[in-house]
């Protein structure tokens, strides 16, 4: 099916809204003449008039107030798809981030959140490795690694890891000199904060303290820091955690272990297209999550 310039029809649109073809020009940002020469390609396209021109005075053809009539609905079903698809919905917001960030940081504090912006109706994707940039994932997202192009990126914090030990294991080392004392308990290794070496994180740990990882160190290995959270709860070594992924449970039964922190490198952003940098939701949760950032590095 052969449809008719839209350019055309959105010329035609403006000068039946408006009455004017040089009003119609000015709405549009082009000229008058363009605005003519469009009007008259939609009507030799239909093989009809669709005003009536006589010397300043404009009107409309019978044909042409049906037409601007069924016109006028479909234009505007198409412009408010269209800023929808650019903008989002109003009111509602999909955020995609990573999983352990947000069981352990972001799930805890969302009633802050919703009290402070019960209008705004937020939805959590969680993703294990980098999401796809696109609307169809989300509208927003909370990631080490923004797109270059098209993307604005704030920044949120950047990560730093220390080893946490629970307060059993802690009682029967914190009266022994550090580091010797961390060597007889088990080390928990996440091999994929670094590369995929087992024991990067602690080799890492070392060189920055100055002193060798010893060979006879007991290590256990595990695929992600949630995991070796949770082995480090229950008594089962020392594991290098991130002080955001820790809950208010989670501080109740572990301890940070007074030595030097491990840089990981990564740094986190709230994400989204420039094109919505406007919109009045993703501005209030830009806003809220660096504010959460930000007092809790002030604890």
């Amino acid at each position: 099916m052969k449809l008719p310039p839209l350019r055309a029809v959105q010329c035609f649109e403006a000068v039946a809204r408006l009455n004017s073809f040089s009003q119609a020009a000015v709405a549009l940002n082009v000229t008058q003449s363009a605005v003519s020469h469009q009007v008259r390609l939609l009507e030799e396209y239909l093989g009809e008039s669709l005003f009536i021109r006589g010397g300043r005075k404009l009107s409309l053809t019978v044909l042409g107030e049906r037409y601007f009539e069924d016109i006028s609905h479909s234009l505007q079903c198409i412009s408010q798809s269209s800023q929808q698809i650019r903008e989002g919905e109003c009111g509602r917001l999909r955020l995609a981030l990573y999983s352990s960030l947000a069981v352990k940081w972001l799930v805890p504090r969302l009633e802050n959140f919703r009290q402070l912006h019960p209008e705004i109706e937020l939805t959590l994707k969680m993703v294990t490795e980098e999401p796809e940039f696109t609307d169809q994932c989300a509208d927003c997202f909370v990631t080490a690694h923004p797109p270059r192009k098209n993307f604005t990126a704030e920044f949120l914090y950047q990560e730093t890891l220390y080893p946490f030990c629970s307060q059993k294991l802690w009682q029967k080392i914190q009266d022994q000199p550090l580091p010797e004392a961390i060597w007889q308990q088990p080390l928990l290794s996440v091999h994929s904060i670094f590369n995929s070496e087992q024991g990067a994180d602690w080799k890492a740990w070392c060189k920055l303290g100055g002193f060798e990882l010893p060979a006879s160190a007991n290590m256990s290995y595990f695929s992600h820091m949630v995991l070796a959270a949770e082995a480090a709860k229950y008594h089962q070594g020392i594991a290098f955690l991130n002080d955001y992924f820790l809950n208010d449970q989670d501080r109740q039964h572990l301890v940070r272990i007074p030595t030097h922190e491990l840089p990981t490198g990564d740094k986190l952003y709230f994400t989204y297209k420039k094109s919505r940098a406007r919109q009045r939701e993703i501005i209030a949760l830009g806003r809220w999550l660096k504010q959460q950032c930000f007092d809790y590095e002030g604890q």
